[in-house]
C-alpha cells in the first residue's frame, strides 16, 4: 500500500548565511530567556569542528533523566556527572529594563508575574500563547497562533441562527469547565502617559511595575493601557520613578472607563489567574501546556520519557466563559543534543538533523526551536553582560545555575526570535549549549517505528472514561490546593467541578451507492468495508495495460499476488490485465531504467514491488513516474505479497488502482445541483523549509467522484492566495468543459489555517478569489460561494455516556463561539483512545444553505475519501488536498506532471 501522510511537515527557514566571528559581543536579552545572549544573524556551512566530534557530554543528573546511560560511540570519552541546581524559579522580570544593556537570563517556571503586586506582565505574551518559540512560549511550535489581541469576528452578518435541527438528539459532555463569578465584576481601563516618552515597551512595563508596587494588587499593562478590577485613587494618579539610566520619569494614570464583559482583556486576565493556579499546583509550563515532571513515564527501550500534563485555555463561548482542559503529553528524548552530535557522521549531518528541532533546556524547562549551529563558537566564547563586561558561557552557567559544562569545544545552537517577539523586547537570537538541551518530539524515523509508536500509544491514547477520570482528578487537585483556593477567592472566582453538559445531534447513517445500482448503509460505525468486497465499483476505469516491476527473487510471490489482485478486482467487476517485468537488482537505477523502458509501451499504470520501505527509492520512483512521465504508479512492499491478510490488501490495492486512473468505487447522494466543492491544504517542503506546497482539489461532477488537482509552491501567504485564486479559475473552466455550464455554487473547505492566519484569509484570501472569479469568469452573472475553515488540531473532546459519541454527532451550541458561524462534527468511529471532533468555521457564505443542510453536506463528504471504506475526519476534497500536498512536499519537491491533473494519482 502507498504510504499515508502522517501530518504536515514543520519547519522554519534559515536566513542567508553570514560568516561568523570567533567571538561576538552580547545582544540585549530579557530575563525570561533561557540562555545567554549572542548575536547570530546567520552562519555559513559547518567547518570540520576541532575536537568537538571526539568528545561526548555526560548525561545530566537532573530531573528528568533516564536511569540508564545511552550507548556511546567507541571513540567518545565520558566526563564526570554534573552537579546542577534543579529548582525552577519564577520568571524573571526587568525593573526599569528593556534598554540597551544586556540582561542575563533567569530560570522560568512559566508563571506570569502580572497580578497581585508582582508585576505587569512585563515581557509576557498574552495568555493562550507562551513566551518563546518552539513551545516554550512563542508561536513557532504551534502553527499560525494568533498574533492579535482582539477577537476576530467572522460570523456573516446575514446569519440569524447557526443551530441545526436534523438528527436524533443527544445529551453530551465536553472537556470544558465553567468559570463562575461570585460577585459583580468590573474591569477598569486606564490610560498611562510617561514623560519623557519611552519607546521601549519592556522599559515602560518595568517602570510601571515600580510605580504600581504599593497601589494595585493585580493589573494588566500593555505599554499604554492598564486594566485592573481595582479603582485607582486619586484619579488621575501621578507617580515619579527613576529609569535605568537615572532619569526621572513622570507617570500619569487616568481612568478611561469600563471594559465590556467578555472582552479579550477579561479573557487575558482569567487565563493569567488560571496559569498562576497551575503554578501553585506544581505544574511546569512547557510550551502551551502544563506538565508534571514528577509523574514522568520512562520508556527505556526507546530512550524516551513522557511528561503527563494538561492543556488549559479560557475563552468566551456562546453564553459563558469556559475553560478548555485536556490531557496532554510531552515526548522527550533522554539523550541530549550533544549525544546526537556524537552519533552524527559529520558536521553537515548534525546541522541538518538539529535545525528546526525543538529542544528543552535542563536548567529551566524552556523550549526553543533551533535555527542554526555556530561551529566557530564554543562555551569558552564570551558575551557582553549588563554592566558592559564580558563573561564566557562556561563561567555564566557556573555562576547562574551551578552547572559545569563538560565539553568546552562543542559548537553552539542558535534560536532566532520572530519579529513579533523582538518587538515585545526579546533578543534577536538566543544561544544554547548542546549538552544542556534535551531533544523533544520524535524524528520521522522514530514515527515509522511501529513498536515505538505502539509503546507510546499505550500511554497517550487515553480512552474516554480514562480521560474524564483524569480531568476530574485535575479538578480535585485544584480544590485540594490551598493557594489555588485563596487565589480564586481573591478574585471572587470559582471553577466548576463538573464537565459542561451540552446538547448534540446524531445525523442518520448515509447510504452508499456502488455499481449496478447496488446500495447499502454506512452503518452505525460508518464503515462499509465488508459490503464493498462484493459490490461492483461505481465507475470502472480501463486497466488493460498495467506493468508490474519487481526483482527476480520476488517473481513467484509477485505472480501469486497478481492472481489474488485479479480475483479481488473481479469481485468488484473490475478487470486488471497486468504484465510482469523483472529486474536483476533492487537498486534505484534498476527500477528507473525498467520504468523508462516500459513507458515506451504506453502502460496505463506502473506497479513497483519494493523489498523494503526505503524513502530514497520510493521518492525516485515517484519522481520518475509522477513528474517526468505523467504516469500513474503504485508501490507495494514485498512483505504485503505474502501477508496473512493478503486478500484484504489486494482489495484495497484494486480500489486504489481504479481511482488512480479515473475510476470511482462508490458515492453518496449529493442533493445540490451545480455545486463545485473545493479542498485546499498546505504542507511545508521537507527538503527546503522556506518553501511550501499548496494543493487545490475540486470536484467536477454532481456525485463528487471526479476531480481536478493543482499543486503550487510558495514562500509567502500572498503567493498562496494568488495561486488559490488562479486555480479556482482553472477548476471552474474544467467544470464547465465537463458539464457544459459554470458551477452555480462553490463550496470551499480550507485547511491549514491557524488562528493567526485567520484575519488574512478572511479579509484578503476570500476577497481575492471573489474578485478573480468576477473579473475573469462570471462578470455580471451571479454566482454563490461559501468558504469554510477546517481545523483538526483542536483540544475539544466530546463525550456521550462516558464514551465516544457516535459518528455523525454534531455540536453547534454552548461550546461554539459567538463571533463565528461554527460547528463541530464527529465523523469517525475510533476503536482506541478518544475521538477528536473537527471544527468548521464558515467565514463567508452567499450560498445561503441553512446550517442544517451545510452540516449534513459536510458529513456526507467525509464518506468520499477512496483510500478508506469508512468516514474520515474532514470532507474528502480537503483530505485529498492534504494527501496531495504532503505527497508533493515529502517525496516530489516539485509540481506533478500536468497529465495527471484529472486523476487521484497520489492515493
Amino acid at each position: 500500500m502507498e504510504p499515508r501522510g502522517k501530518g504536515r511537515a514543520r519547519g522554519r527557514s534559515v536566513p542567508a548565511a553570514v560568516p561568523p566571528t570567533a567571538q561576538r559581543p552580547g545582544v540585549p536579552q530579557q530575563q525570561q530567556q533561557g540562555g545567554p545572549p549572542r548575536p547570530a544573524p546567520g552562519f555559513g556551512g559547518p567547518p570540520a569542528p576541532q575536537g568537538a566530534w571526539a568528545n561526548r557530554a555526560p548525561q545530566q543528573q537532573q530531573p528528568p533523566r533516564p536511569q540508564h546511560v545511552p550507548q556511546q560511540a567507541p571513540w567518545a570519552r565520558q566526563a564526570a556527572p554534573l552537579q546542577a541546581q534543579q529548582e525552577v524559579a519564577g520568571r524573571g522580570t526587568r525593573q526599569g529594563g528593556g534598554g540597551d544593556h544586556a540582561v542575563p537570563p533567569a530560570a522560568s517556571g512559566g508563571i506570569p508575574n502580572v497580578i497581585l503586586g508582582q508585576g505587569d506582565g512585563g515581557n509576557q505574551d498574552p495568555p493562550g500563547s507562551a513566551g518563546r518559540r518552539g513551545g516554550g512560549g512563542g508561536n513557532g511550535g504551534v502553527r499560525g497562533r494568533a498574533t492579535r489581541n482582539e477577537i476576530i469576528k467572522t460570523r456573516p452578518e446575514t446569519l440569524q441562527s447557526k443551530c441545526g435541527t436534523s438528527g436524533a438528539h443527544l445529551k453530551l459532555q465536553a472537556n470544558y469547565l465553567e468559570l463562575i463569578q461570585a460577585g459583580k465584576w468590573c474591569l477598569n481601563q486606564y490610560r498611562v502617559d510617561m514623560v519623557p516618552e519611552l519607546d521601549n515597551i519592556g522599559e515602560r512595563k518595568g517602570l510601571m511595575r515600580l510605580a504600581m508596587k504599593d497601589v494595585l494588587n493585580g493589573y494588566l499593562f500593555d505599554g499604554t493601557v492598564l486594566y485592573t478590577v481595582q479603582t485607582i485613587n486619586p484619579d488621575p494618579l501621578e507617580k515619579f520613578v527613576e529609569s535605568a539610566n537615572g532619569e526621572k520619569v513622570r507617570i500619569t494614570v487616568r481612568r478611561v472607563g469600563d471594559v465590556a464583559w467578555g472582552d479579550y482583556h477579561y479573557i487575558q486576565l482569567f487565563n493569567i489567574i488560571i496559569r498562576k493556579c497551575l503554578h501553585y499546583m506544581k505544574f511546569q509550563l512547557v510550551g502551551r501546556s502544563y506538565y508534571d515532571p514528577t509523574s514522568k513515564i520512562q520508556i527505556h527501550e526507546h530512550k524516551l520519557e513522557l511528561w503527563p500534563g494538561y492543556f488549559t485555555s479560557m475563552r468566551q463561548h456562546e453564553k459563558k466563559i469556559l475553560m478548555t482542559i485536556d490531557v496532554d503529553f510531552k515526548v522527550l528524548r533522554t539523550d541530549n543534543v550533544y549525544d546526537m552530535m556524537c552519533q552524527s557522521r559529520d558536521a553537515r549531518a548534525f546541522q541538518n538533523s538539529v535545525i528546526d528541532s525543538v529542544v528543552l533546556t535542563y536548567y529551566n524547562n524552556k523550549t526553543y526551536r533551533i535555527d542554526d549551529v555556530d561551529f566557530k563558537a564554543n562555551p569558552k566564547s564570551t558575551f557582553a553582560t549588563r554592566d558592559g563586561g564580558q563573561i564566557s558561557y562556561i563561567d555564566y552557567y557556573k555562576q547562574k545555575y551551578n552547572i559545569r559544562i563538560q565539553v568546552e569545544d562543542q559548537p553552539l545552537l542558535v534560536s532566532r526570535s520572530k519579529p513579533r517577539e523582538i518587538r515585545a523586547g526579546m533578543p534577536e537570537t538566543v544561544i544554547l549549549i548542546p549538552e544542556l538541551c534535551k531533544l523533544t518530539g520524535l524524528t520521522d524515523r522514530q514515527r515509522e517505528n511501529f513498536q515505538l509508536m505502539k509503546s507510546l500509544g499505550n500511554y497517550t491514547r487515553v480512552a474516554p472514561q480514562g480521560r474524564i477520570q483524569k480531568l476530574m482528578e485535575f479538578c480535585q487537585r485544584m480544590r485540594a490546593c490551598k493557594e489555588v483556593i485563596d487565589e480564586l477567592k481573591r478574585w471572587d472566582l470559582q471553577i466548576a467541578n463538573t464537565l459542561i453538559e451540552l446538547p448534540g445531534r446524531q445525523l442518520p447513517p448515509e447510504k452508499i451507492f456502488a455499481g449496478n445500482q447496488k446500495q447499502f448503509s454506512a452503518g452505525p460505525q460508518a464503515d462499509w468495508t465488508r459490503d464493498l468486497r462484493s459490490a461492483p465499483m461505481l465507475v470502472n476505469a480501463d486497466m488493460s495495460r498495467m506493468a508490474v516491476i519487481c526483482p527476480n527473487k520476488m517473481a513467484r510471490d509477485a505472480n501469486d499476488f497478481i492472481g489474488i489482485l485479479q480475483k479481488a478486482a473481479q469481485g468488484m467487476s473490475f478487470q486488471i490485465k497486468p504484465k510482469l517485468f523483472t529486474i536483476q537488482r533492487d537498486d534505484i537505477n534498476s527500477y528507473l531504467e525498467q520504468i523508462e523502458e516500459v513507458t515506451g509501451m504506453n502502460p496505463t499504470l506502473v506497479m513497483c514491488i519494493l523489498p523494503n520501505p526505503t524513502v530514497d527509492r520510493y521518492s525516485a520512483i515517484k519522481k520518475k513516474c509522477t513528474v517526468d512521465r505523467g504516469l500513474p504508479s503504485q508501490v507495494i512492499l514485498a512483505k504485503n505479497l505474502t501477508s496473512k491478510g493478503v486478500m484484504s490488501i489486494a482489495t484495497k490495492v484494486a480500489i486504489q488502482l481504479n481511482c488512480k486512473i479515473g475510476g470511482a468505487p462508490w458515492s453518496v447522494h449529493m442533493p445540490l445541483p451545480g455545486l463545485m466543492i473545493v479542498g485546499y491544504d498546505v504542507c511545508r517542503d521537507s527538503a527546503k523549509k522556506s518553501k511550501s506546497f499548496g494543493a487545490f482539489v475540486a470536484t467536477l461532477d454532481k456525485g463528487a467522484t471526479r476531480y481536478i488537482n493543482f499543486v503550487n509552491e510558495h514562500e509567502h501567504q500572498e503567493e498562496l492566495s494568488n495561486h488559490f485564486a488562479t486555480n479556482m479559475i482553472l477548476a471552474c473552466k474544467a467544470y464547465e468543459t465537463q458539464n457544459g455550464v459554470k458551477p452555480k455554487c462553490i463550496l470551499i473547505y480550507r485547511d491549514g489555517v491557524g488562528e493567526g492566519q485567520l484575519p488574512f484569509v478572511h479579509e484578503q484570501e476570500v476577497k481575492n478569489i471573489e474578485q478573480k472569479l468576477k473579473q475573469e469568469l462570471y462578470g455580471d452573472t451571479e454566482f454563490k460561494m461559501a468558504f469554510v475553515v477546517v481545523s483538526k488540531r483542536i483540544n475539544t473532546r466530546i463525550f456521550h455516556k462516558a464514551d465516544n459519541p457516535p459518528p455523525g454527532t454534531v455540536v453547534d451550541d454552548v461550546i461554539t463561539l459567538p463571533e463565528r458561524y461554527d460547528f463541530f462534527i464527529v465523523s469517525q468511529c475510533v476503536r482506541q483512545g478518544t475521538v477528536a471532533p473537527t471544527s468548521y468555521n464558515v467565514i463567508h457564505d452567499t450560498i445561503g444553505l441553512p446550517p442544517d443542510k451545510l452540516q449534513i453536506l459536510t458529513y456526507k463528504l467525509t464518506h468520499m475519501y477512496y483510500n478508506w471504506s469508512g468516514t474520515v475526519r474532514v470532507p474528502a476534497p480537503c483530505q485529498y488536498a492534504h494527501k496531495l500536498a504532503f505527497f508533493t512536499a515529502k517525496f516530489l519537491h516539485r509540481q506533478p506532471h500536468r497529465d495527471l491533473a484529472n486523476t487521484l494519482f497520489y492515493l
